[in-house]
């Protein structure tokens, strides 16, 4: 643990937050790192046929509700920005899915394209590789990909709303500009940020904090300009949580076998939990809302706790949208709350829409750690969220790392927390 420990950067990593420290990587399967290794290229077509869906319903080839559920309460400014044609064919540089391990394999919880954890992972892996472990990308995979985000160097601008992750960026920073000196890589303020001609930014804010960026509408007109590149780009309909809900549509079904191919679109299903958005608008007599065989929302309120295998979620562009803070699981909540929050989900639908996924439990693991302030090793019972970190680079799409949060088993959000184990991962050796 002295070795690890020591290796921390003065200023930390997450700032005020620690967790559980591991002597070992965390074992990854070889069928399943062959998957992960697959599933980079599988979520970027992904991701280029939900910005290709949005262009479309915007232009009428496909069914207007489709922008009109993206855009809810987002402002008109913004949604006319992400639109612009200069922008049309941009995408995420970086995907990192939460995969959660279950009995049966995983499935994606989500899809951050604004990931924070990317230093980290940088840390842990060349942390493990110093002492030996042979861990997924590699001692220096994770500053080869950010260093293909902004390879003629560039800033990385992060608002006060995403300061935690400002420290593992510093780091970051720090490092690729002792990898590669001819070029400049700084971590400066999105509240104060003055754009320069040529000089690249990578966005490490959140577009519903744009009100508490004075200097942000500079950086979106340089960019519209064509001074610099932005990355991600300012495209808020492609960081929505609801994209798993209309990958389930059934209207949509053709498009998506069609853009994603058959075997990708047949791999998404068994990987993409059933989701639905929280749509409060009256169905026909005879319809029923598919897989909960109801005829109105509000009638979710009253499923027995049984049924409840459900998790309500955010959708996106709120303060809630990110971590934990905007998921509550049906099942662990009170008949009354649970009823409390389908009404308030089906008020604000226009203005903040939220979504209902199929809940997946998480295998039991067993990972062994060190307690905090001990050197006494000890394994953990807990369930896993794996974050793969897949770089989009000029000629691949690049598996870099992959973060393993280990948290105690009642746990249902698998979320980091100071009683979690974070650790790279290592392909397990063939038994």
């Amino acid at each position: 643990m002295g070795v690890i420990r020591r290796a921390f950067p003065a200023e930390g990593l997450f700032a005020e937050k620690d967790w559980l420290i591991s002597p070992e990587p965390f074992p990854i399967e070889p069928n399943l790192a062959k998957e992960l290794e697959r599933l980079g290229h599988q979520l970027f077509v992904f991701h280029r046929a939900c910005n290709q869906l949005y262009q479309q319903s915007v232009k009428g080839k496909q069914p207007d509700w489709v922008a009109r559920y993206l855009d809810a309460g987002k402002p008109p400014e913004l949604v006319e920005f992400s639109r612009s044609k200069q922008f049309r064919e941009e995408l995420p540089m970086v995907i990192r899915p939460d995969l959660i391990l279950t009995e049966n394999g995983y499935v994606i919880a989500e899809i951050d394209s604004v990931p924070g954890g990317i230093g980290l992972t940088a840390w842990l892996n060349q942390t493990y590789a110093a002492l030996g472990k042979e861990v997924i990308g590699g001692n220096d995979g994770m500053l080869q990909g950010f260093h293909s985000v902004l390879p003629q160097g560039g800033d990385i601008v992060i608002s006060e709303e995403s300061a935690t992750y400002r420290p593992e960026m510093n780091w970051m920073a720090a490092q690729l500009n002792a990898l590669d000196p001819g070029h400049n890589w700084q971590v400066l303020s999105a509240e104060t940020y003055q754009p320069t001609r040529g000089r690249d930014v990578y966005r490490f804010f959140e577009l519903f904090d744009l009100p508490n960026l004075p200097r942000a509408a500079e950086l979106m007109q340089a960019a519209l300009a064509g001074m610099l590149r932005v990355t991600p780009p300012f495209k808020p309909f492609l960081e929505e949580k609801m994209w798993f809900g209309l990958f389930w549509m059934q209207p949509l079904r053709e498009f998506w076998r069609r853009e994603l191919g058959e075997k990708y679109f047949t791999k998404l299903q068994q990987v993409i939990p059933y989701t639905w958005l929280m749509d409060p608008t009256p169905l026909p007599q005879h319809a029923v809302i598919p897989r909960l065989e109801i005829h109105d929302w509000r009638e979710a309120g009253k499923l027995s706790q049984k049924e409840r295998e459900l998790l309500l979620k955010v959708s996106g562009f709120s303060a809630l949208g990110w971590g934990s803070r905007g998921v509550s699981v049906g099942q662990d909540l009170p008949g009354a709350e649970w009823q409390r929050l389908i009404e308030e989900a089906l008020a604000t639908f226009e203005t903040s829409p939220k979504i209902i996924q199929r809940f997946h439990q998480a295998r039991i693991v067993e990972h062994p750690h060190w307690a905090h302030d001990s050197s006494e090793v000890s394994p953990m019972r807990g369930r896993v969220r794996l974050c793969p970190y897949y770089f989009v680079e000029p000629d691949k799409v690049m598996l870099r790392g992959a973060l393993a949060t280990i948290v105690p088993a009642d746990k249902k959000l698998l979320h980091g927390m100071r009683d979690a184990i974070l650790a790279p991962s290592a392909i397990a050796a063939k038994s």
